[in-house]
């Protein structure tokens, strides 16, 4: 992924991608099922449930708006970086036709709160925006001080208690349900897919032994660091283990076979850079 977003050519790929899934999670997740889970094309659902408007016009309306706001309040900067998902996600939506792929609600808002996640996210890799209601937590940033996360949060519950209005408690309650959702799946993959362990070792007797297994067996990032004991205040090493998931279980019995009285530490890795792998 860090290669494709590196170039011209893979940015404008990757952003198109994450407007089609973002497009797909509305057309064919959300408004089937009439919930609007926030953003603007959470108000373009609320507008067809309501009054028939077409989820992609309605979309592009709320968009321009959100533009004209951007140029008044906002540096030249942000709105650039806005104004062509602005235009181009409406263009997706009505180029994707809409279709209940499931029939189940809760499955729809689960599945499609995935997909949508995973379209966010991607335009977040490639510092790009699909325009809309993102514009006015920046406006609240920059006047008021508020975060953007919270004001967005604001917006998005703000647009799911149309839900009550327009289509009743049950689609309200399944539109806060995916925005709590989204942002777990956002979460995730925001830091990183690329999950291993570290482990942290200190052994009295089988260090050599243990440094040899690793450098041997596992493709691993191995780090030894001079310590000195807390209690005894003696100078030891301490080895650093960047491992795969896969390979943690084996590591760690492989360790305490080697000296049963081994200090291990473990932490999980979000994200790994570089290193021997």
């Amino acid at each position: 992924m860090r290669k494709l977003t590196n170039h011209t050519v893979g940015r404008y790929i990757v952003f198109a991608l994450a407007l089609v899934l973002i497009a797909v999670s509305i057309n064919m997740f959300y408004a089937p099922h009439d919930v609007a889970a926030g953003g603007a094309t959470g108000l373009a659902v609320l507008a067809e449930v309501a009054f028939g408007w077409p989820v992609a016009l309605t979309t592009l309306g709320v968009n321009v708006l959100m533009l004209i706001a951007a140029v008044v309040f906002l540096d030249k900067a942000t709105t650039g970086r806005i104004l062509l998902g602005s235009f181009a996600l409406p263009l997706m939506l009505a180029l994707i036709p809409q279709y209940r792929v499931v029939s189940d609600p809760l499955l729809a808002v689960i599945v499609g709160s995935a997909i949508f996640a995973v379209g966010v996210a991607l335009l977040y890799r490639i510092d790009a925006s699909s325009g809309g209601t993102t514009v006015p937590p920046l406006i609240f940033k920059k006047y008021f001080g508020l975060k953007p996360a919270i004001g967005l949060l604001a917006v998005d519950l703000l647009v799911s208690l149309g839900n009550i209005v327009v289509s009743g408690l049950e689609p309200f309650i399944l539109a806060v349900f995916s925005i709590v959702l989204t942002s777990i799946v956002m979460n995730y993959i925001e830091t990183g897919l690329d999950r291993k362990k570290t482990v942290f070792v200190m052994s009295n007797t089988a260090l050599p032994a243990i440094k040899q297994v690793v450098n041997e067996q596992l493709p691993h990032g191995l780090t030894v660091v001079p310590v000195t004991g807390g209690f005894s205040d003696q100078h030891k090493e301490m080895l650093m283990i960047v491992v795969e998931q896969a390979d943690y279980q084996g590591l760690t019995r492989q360790i305490l076979a080697m000296d049963p009285d081994a200090f291990i530490t473990v932490a999980d890795v979000a994200a790994v850079h570089n290193g021997i792998f």
